[in-house]
């Protein structure tokens, strides 16, 4: 297995990922879409006490959803979902949606969306993403490389004591397949183990984190209490998966995050994957009821938790350390210099 040519989520056909963030005082926050301009069947996975979502249970493998159009991923807690009404409004325009009558625009686009708990981090409570953050994000989605650390809904996000922000991996498997995965890593518990090592490191394909060395640093102090904070992810793949499938998927996915954060899926954080298949719509569907199609699906599901557990390595590596008015939040390369040290 290799990752893809961009190690990101982008490398799956059909997906497209845009961005935008705000990282003057007193912002510190942003938006991420993920944006499947063929619809993607799509399932979803809720494991933490606390989630923000929208749109969550039309994805339940019996109710009658097709697909969607678009995943957000968003901080301002419970305030940016309104981020999804600017991906709406921008698709309902392109006539992108669940159609609903004869006009070329009379259309309901499904968009998904999870956020995170980021209010304060620049300063100020009321500095949060709006509408037009996700109008800009999703009309900026390209299927080119992936601005990870501190973009997107990652600007303001935290893992324990450091910094923590977008994440991104792919993999291509034996058989073509690829799947791919993007996180925005902001939890209550840490990504790093007591010796200081990251703890999902040993999920890299071959040195895509570099020659990490286990640092001499003690680690940064903890937070003077636990925030309210969340893992919110995407794992996508080009085979063709029923909503079952895609379920089953964002499912397995949870592993990544067990296997890279600890402790993971707390009262406190509201940890939410996506599982999204993007196949065209006339192929013929995997599911998780037929047997013959198990020596398909596993692989597929084994790649997913590596690739997220890979993207919560590369968020928090590609992290920088922010100064704002609510403090001084170190990256885990500031914290922990002599991991990167010849």
């Amino acid at each position: 297995m290799q990752p893809g040519p961009h190690n990101a989520i982008t490398d799956v056909p059909g997906v497209l990922v845009g961005q935008v963030e705000r990282t003057d005082p007193p912002y510190l926050t942003g938006t991420t879409v993920v944006y499947f301009p063929g619809t993607a069947v799509t399932g979803v996975d809720v494991r933490g006490g606390a989630p923000g979502t929208r749109e969550t249970d039309l994805l339940d493998p019996v109710n009658s959803n097709p697909g969607v159009n678009a995943v957000v991923l968003t901080g301002g807690s419970a305030y940016g979902l309104d981020t999804a009404a600017g991906v709406m409004s921008w698709l309902e325009t392109r006539g992108e949606g669940v159609r609903v009558g004869p006009g070329d625009h009379d259309v309901v686009p499904i968009v998904p969306t999870a956020v995170i708990f980021d209010l304060g981090r620049g300063g100020s409570f009321t500095a949060r993403p709006t509408a037009d953050w996700g109008r800009d994000a999703v009309a900026a989605a390209q299927d080119g490389p992936v601005a990870q650390g501190n973009h997107g809904a990652g600007a303001g996000a935290r893992v324990g004591a450091l910094k923590g922000g977008t994440g991104t991996a792919s993999v291509r498997l034996d058989d073509g397949t690829t799947v791919g995965a993007l996180a925005i890593v902001n939890a209550v518990g840490s990504a790093v183990s007591p010796t200081g090592r990251l703890l999902g490191e040993h999920a890299a394909l071959g040195n895509e984190f570099g020659d990490l060395k286990t640092p001499t640093e003690p680690p940064p102090p903890p937070p003077a209490a636990p925030a309210m904070n969340t893992v919110i992810a995407v794992v996508a793949t080009d085979a063709p998966l029923d909503k079952a499938a895609a379920k089953r998927l964002a499912m397995i996915a949870h592993d990544g995050l067990a296997r890279s954060i600890d402790p993971v899926h707390t009262l406190l954080d509201g940890d939410s994957i996506f599982g999204a298949s993007t196949a065209p719509k006339d192929t013929p569907r995997l599911t998780v009821t037929d047997p013959a199609a198990l020596a398909q699906l596993e692989p597929i599901y084994a790649a997913a938790s590596r690739a997220l557990t890979r993207a919560v390595v590369h968020a928090v590596l590609a992290a920088e350390t922010v100064e704002s008015p609510a403090g001084r939040l170190p990256s885990y390369r500031d914290a922990y210099p002599s991991a990167f040290e010849a």
